[in-house]
């Protein structure tokens, strides 16, 4: 189905925006994993930080599924009968964007100034050692940014998934398959749970990766149980 851009999430219309670069979805994401897999295994080769290299190809895995999970949602969703202002709402309003930005400035923030003050060794000491080499916290900032992008889509689906409940009705199959697609939050959402054994040790990261898990579960079951209220399930 061919969509206008402003109707796309801001992922979807990146490479289509690119002159002559025509690529399948899988093709995009194979791309994406390999590029930022092979730059991770190339520097923790370089630096010996095959450690640091195990956490970042687990967030390129959340990541690059969050990015299939998005594409297979915005499919799916363009599909079924879509009031435009849910339309607007979801794909044109861009606060997937925003929503990310502060989740990924607030992680920074994290990351370079509380973490240091508050714990005896920070979490990028821990990882890539008294001088982290500067290609290397270039490469894991990006992939970090990749990955609450995404996250912040995510919780954006849930939230106007929420919305949508509550204001439309639909007939019982549209119904059912908007229920089913509402789901795809819920698992993208739980395979950011291979990133709790890095930060056990970070109490403040593990308990916002997992109220994030738990925050998009409740939203996606309360979009559920209330988009299914006038079919009785």
């Amino acid at each position: 189905m061919d969509v206008e851009y402003g109707e796309t999430w801001v992922y979807e219309s990146m490479v289509g925006a690119i002159p002559g670069v025509d690529v399948s979805e899988r093709a995009a994401l194979a791309i994406q994993f390999a590029a930022f897999e092979g730059v991770i295994l190339g520097l923790a080769a370089i630096y010996d930080l095959w450690t640091a290299a195990i956490a970042g190809t687990a967030a390129v895995v959340v990541a690059v599924t969050g990015s299939w999970l998005m594409l297979r949602f915005s499919r799916t969703v363009r599909t079924l009968p879509m009031p435009a202002t849910y339309r607007r709402l979801l794909f044109g309003s861009g606060l997937e964007v925003v929503l990310g930005v502060l989740a990924y400035v607030a992680f920074v923030t994290y990351l370079f100034v509380y973490d240091p003050r508050t714990t005896g060794e920070s979490l990028v000491v821990a990882l890539f050692g008294p001088e982290p080499p500067i290609a290397v916290v270039y490469v894991t900032l990006l992939v970090c940014w990749d990955l609450v992008y995404r996250i912040g889509a995510s919780w954006w689906a849930s939230v106007t998934g929420v919305w949508r409940a509550v204001s439309y009705s639909f007939d019982a199959e549209t119904t059912r398959r908007y229920r089913r697609v509402d789901a795809l939050n819920v698992v993208f959402a739980t395979t950011q749970l291979l990133l709790v054994p890095f930060v056990t040790d970070q109490p403040v990261l593990l308990v916002a990766l997992v109220g994030h898990v738990v925050a998009v579960t409740a939203a996606t079951v309360l979009s559920v149980r209330t988009q299914g209220r006038e079919i009785g399930t």
